[in-house]
């Protein structure tokens, strides 16, 4: 048992690692002056390619050929939807303040739950109703004041599309248990940062892209490891410890990307969006009490909950 526990520890804290990391994306996207169609092509090339390498080593490239043409469409649906979500996500962080943006784009986790009777087809959970009131008892308080950054539509705007971003995350991972069951996280991945790539190309074409050094250096990073390397460690992690534990720790996220603000953007953390933060995390981690939740920014939990059953049957043959 305390060999388990051990490996349990060890694993969560892979969690915590990968959630940290997620929070110094909005850093990386101030870093880079251009449009967030630019920036999302640059962080799924320098993902795929990263990806491509890992399953080259592995000897697993011919896990992405062979698919049934409906499992394929589907997949490429799904990397459409994740460029939406990133794109509104980043756009967001452009014109709001990232304490606003991120604590806003996590009400995802509770909409995945509240959308679950209407896209998946199963029973209302009643269970629901008071983190789904949390959640957006904290959106009102966060986007409530008048004045700060609210005094420009810009701001407002951002708000806005970070709320969006959430409902559609919560179409992306619904759409990932209807669709894609059963096959492996890598693959997954693959399809999604290719789709998302070929999508945003023309978009890269005719904007101007980044040309310093320190951009290229932030896109490399947010693709490579705040991307591709994250979701390596976060698939170790859930190997060895449950996914609703999981899920609950990478709140971590959140709360890294106000200290990083703070600390590298000079962006303040207001009462009302710390009260409101609290009441939006609360919420969601009271649902990834009820269920197998998912993370804004890896991949989603439940794809890694049926690769690690998948490796489980492996071992077990």
């Amino acid at each position: 048992m305390g060999g388990r526990e051990q490996r349990e520890g060890v694993g969560l804290a892979r969690v915590a690692l990968a959630a940290t990391i997620w929070g110094s994306i909005p850093v990386l996207v101030r870093s880079v002056d251009t449009n967030s169609f630019v920036i999302v092509f640059w962080r799924v090339a320098f993902a795929g390619l990263t990806l491509l390498a890992y399953l080259t080593v592995r000897g697993r490239l011919p896990e992405l050929i062979g698919l049934p043409r409906r499992r394929v469409v589907a997949l490429v649906g799904m990397g459409a939807l994740l460029t939406l979500n990133w794109v509104l996500f980043f756009s967001a962080i452009a014109l709001t303040d990232v304490a606003v943006a991120v604590l806003l784009a996590y009400c995802g986790p509770v909409f995945v739950a509240v959308l679950t009777p209407v896209l998946g087809k199963e029973r209302f959970d009643t269970r629901v109703i008071v983190p789904l009131l949390l959640a957006l008892a904290g959106v009102a308080i966060i986007v409530g004041p008048v004045g700060g950054a609210f005094g420009d539509r810009a701001a407002v705007l951002g708000a806005g599309l970070a709320f969006v971003s959430a409902i559609t995350y919560a179409v992306l991972v619904l759409n990932a248990k209807r669709l894609v069951q059963g096959i492996p996280a890598t693959v997954y991945m693959a399809f999604e940062y290719g789709t998302a790539a070929v999508m945003l190309l023309p978009a890269v074409l005719l904007s101007q892209g980044p040309s310093r050094p320190v951009e290229w250096a932030s896109l490399v990073t947010l693709g490579v490891v705040n991307t591709a390397l994250t979701g390596f460690l976060f698939l170790s992690a859930l190997r060895v410890t449950r996914a609703d534990h999981a899920a609950i720790i990478t709140y971590a996220e959140p709360v890294s990307a106000v200290v990083f603000a703070a600390l590298f953007l000079n962006e303040p953390f207001t009462l009302s969006t710390a009260i409101g933060g609290l009441l939006v995390i609360a919420g969601g981690v009271t649902v990834s009490r009820l269920r197998a939740g998912a993370t804004v920014e890896g991949p989603p939990i439940l794809l890694l909950q049926q690769e690690k059953e998948r490796l489980g049957a492996k071992r077990g043959r």
